[in-house]
This record gives structure tokens, C-alpha cells and sequence, in this order.
């Protein structure tokens, strides 16, 4: 999981400056606690973690790498309920700091919850937006269905 978290980074940084172990280590026992990833340890892999907290590793593998803009693509498919909560916590929290956000999603609920603005978009056009003054789940119905 350590080096899952700090992959984004070093790329960013260049393969020929490597990323201490050390700083590894504090990177992603950092976001193990900000994130409430719950892992026996820093090295467990990625794939023995339950969907939300893997969800939460990639969240912190490019957050670690300071955007200002991020594209979540169905960021609470997939997990329990107690995750979705906590990754909708997240970005509200991200929206709330000033990140911009492009969220793809099929919960409607969810987007009504945390957009600004919701997009309508069919066969990769635009057919419709919808302000946040005008948003609900039946706009976002109306739209999709016109």
C-alpha cells in the first residue's frame, strides 16, 4: 500500500530522485490517518483492503500530489455504506478547500448533495446543465430522460 500512495508523487518528482523509504513511510502513515484507511500496515497490499479503503489509497495517491483539479469516476461504486459516507465526507471536504472537482456519477443523490452544477452529457455531448438553484433528483431525471 506504501508504495501505491507515493507511485503518483514519483512520477511527479522523476524516477531518478527516488522517494526515501523513510519518507514513504511518514507519506502514508500520514494519509492512513487523515483518510481513516483502515490496514494492519503500511505494506499490506492494496488488494487485501475492502473497496472503500481501496478506494481511499487511490484518493491519496493523487492528492499527495497537491492537484488543483481532480476527476473522481464512480469514486462510491462498489463499497459498503460505511465507506461511501466517509468518501462523500471527502469530498465534500476537498469542495469545501477549494479542489476542483469534475465528479462522474450515476448516484444522483450523492451529486445533488455536493455539485455546484450537474452536466448532462449524451453520446460525449452536452444535452443539458443544471444550476445549483434548479438541482434535485427530478431535474436531474427530467434532463436525463428529455
Amino acid at each position: 500500500m506504501r508504495e501505491n500512495i507515493i507511485l503518483a508523487l514519483q512520477a511527479q518528482r522523476g524516477w531518478l530522485r527516488p522517494i526515501s523509504r523513510k519518507e514513504q513511510q511518514e507519506i502514508a502513515e500520514r494519509f492512513i490517518r487523515q483518510l481513516g484507511i483502515r490496514t494492519p500496515s503500511t505494506e499490506q497490499p492494496i488488494e487485501f483492503l475492502s473497496g472503500g479503503n481501496q478506494q481511499k489509497v487511490l484518493l491519496s495517491r493523487w492528492l499527495l500530489t497537491r492537484p488543483q483539479f481532480l476527476i473522481l469516476d464512480e469514486p462510491t461504486r462498489g463499497i459498503d455504506v460505511g465507506a461511501h459516507a466517509e468518501i462523500i465526507r471527502l469530498i465534500e471536504t476537498l469542495c469545501a478547500d477549494g479542489l476542483a472537482l469534475l465528479v462522474i456519477s450515476s448516484e444522483l443523490e450523492e451529486l445533488v448533495g455536493y455539485a455546484d452544477r450537474v452536466i448532462i452529457m449524451r453520446d460525449r455531448k452536452q444535452v443539458a446543465e443544471i444550476p445549483l438553484a434548479e438541482l434535485s433528483v427530478p431535474a436531474i431525471m427530467n434532463a436525463i430522460a428529455a
